[in-house]
């Protein structure tokens, strides 16, 4: 089922403690904009990935019913052979007796 992902602007979780001062280097500025643009990037490829992924989950499920059905098929049609050719065999042998008796 496909869910929402919400890319731009990032959201972070957790809680920032405002009592906690740190020193960037480069600048904060400079981080993000080099960050930013890889994770947006990692975001994406993770999202084809994952469509990756269910597609062949689909095929693969797409192919074992289809397995699953042609054997029943044959199943189905063995036993329809197999009943016709006994139908054959009786009706000769009926043949066979009753020109037995005719003589």
């Amino acid at each position: 089922m496909p869910t929402e992902l919400q890319v731009i602007p990032a959201k972070f979780e957790g809680t920032i403690e405002e009592s906690t001062v740190y020193d960037y280097e480069p600048s904060e500025e400079g981080i993000l904009a080099d960050l930013l643009p890889r994770a947006v990037t990692t975001q994406i490829f993770t999202a084809l990935l994952e469509n990756a992924a269910s597609e062949q989950g689909s095929r693969m499920s797409a192919m074992d019913n289809a397995t699953r059905n042609a054997g029943e098929m044959i199943d189905k049609l063995t036993i329809k052979y197999n009943r016709s050719r006994q139908a054959k065999i009786t009706n000769e042998l009926i043949e066979i007796i009753s020109g037995a008796e005719a003589l």
